[in-house]
């Protein structure tokens, strides 16, 4: 039985028990190629036919129509990979199920009448052997983002939701099973159960990167989120673990907060206390690697320690 908490706590209530434990100094990770654009809320390193590869947003600080971009290492600066085409998404993030990558982000829709406008997005998701074998494979509901997939003991798949509006307020996260691809179409994704008990209704939070742990339990990489009076963001990241079978769910705990991260370039005033977690690579030892998009401008890598470990104790 995992333990529950009964009562819902806020991003503020969480911070209180917030005790950075950075390892190292963060590191910005450069990006070169791709003229004035920034790069941030960027994927973890993976590999890729041998190759280290980060998939990142890159995006004209003036404007929210961005390319999801594969980077490859060249010296001690990330360039964009002469061998893949960018694709027309934000936040891009990737997983493996079944032995096939699978790779996804946020595709804005524009006014047709008014193109500087955006009316909608949807999550999109592409899967094949590699990132030049990739095929589309299934788009998400309207007006939902952080959708991710995992591959969960025993073959199945696990898709983890993020409703807003009469069901999921300004965002919460839901979670169902199925056995096949096929069988994950907008109504499942919208009738998806809610975890209980984790965002107040004035904040929100969502689902970044979902890592299976060794008991069976599914340990969930994301983010919290709330605005403050002047209506400036607030983000977090966070992390929480759930049984896939009850939907019984750790306490979320804080991991990084934006001035973990050294003081840098934001896209707007009120971005300027964000950061968004991409992804985490566990490492030998009890630490981890964190990857992190910061003020909508910047990328960075902060080592900590492992946040799974005390979920797979249990």
């Amino acid at each position: 039985m995992l333990q529950i908490r009964t009562r819902t706590q806020s991003s503020k209530e969480l911070l209180k028990r917030y005790a950075p434990n950075i390892l190292r100094p963060a590191e910005r990770i450069r990006f070169e190629g791709v003229g004035n654009r920034d790069v941030y809320n960027i994927t973890a390193p993976f590999l890729d036919r041998g190759e280290r590869i980060i998939a990142g947003r890159a995006e004209d600080r003036k404007s929210e129509f961005s390319q999801a971009i594969f980077f490859r290492q060249e010296g001690e600066a990330w360039t964009p990979h002469p061998a893949y085409s960018p694709y027309e998404l934000q936040d891009p993030f990737l997983t493996r199920i079944r032995g096939e990558l699978v790779f996804g982000g946020v595709r804005v829709i524009a006014d047709p009448l008014c193109p500087e406008n955006i009316v909608a997005w949807v999550t999109e998701f592409y899967r094949g052997r590699n990132i030049a074998d990739l095929q589309w494979m299934l788009r998400g509901p309207y007006h939902m983002k952080d959708l991710r997939l995992v591959e969960l003991p025993g073959g199945g798949i696990g898709v983890v939701t993020r409703p807003q509006g009469y069901k999921g307020g300004r965002g919460k996260i839901g979670f169902f099973k199925v056995g096949s691809y096929e069988e994950i179409t907008a109504r499942r994704i919208g009738d998806a159960p809610l975890f209980s008990g984790q965002f107040t209704d004035e904040e929100w939070g969502g689902a970044n990167e979902l890592h299976p742990l060794a008991n069976g339990l599914i340990g969930v990489l994301g983010h919290i989120a709330s605005f403050d009076s002047q209506e400036a963001r607030h983000y977090q990241a966070i992390a929480f673990a759930f049984h896939p079978d009850t939907m019984e769910t750790t306490p979320m705990k804080i991991i990084a907060r934006r001035g973990d991260c050294p003081a840098g370039q934001t896209k707007r005033a009120d971005l300027d206390d964000v950061v968004f977690s991409g992804g985490l690579v566990r490492k030998a030892g009890g630490t981890a690697e964190l990857y992190v998009g910061a003020s909508d401008a910047e990328s960075f890598k902060l080592e900590i320690p492992d946040p799974f470990l005390e979920y797979e104790r249990l």
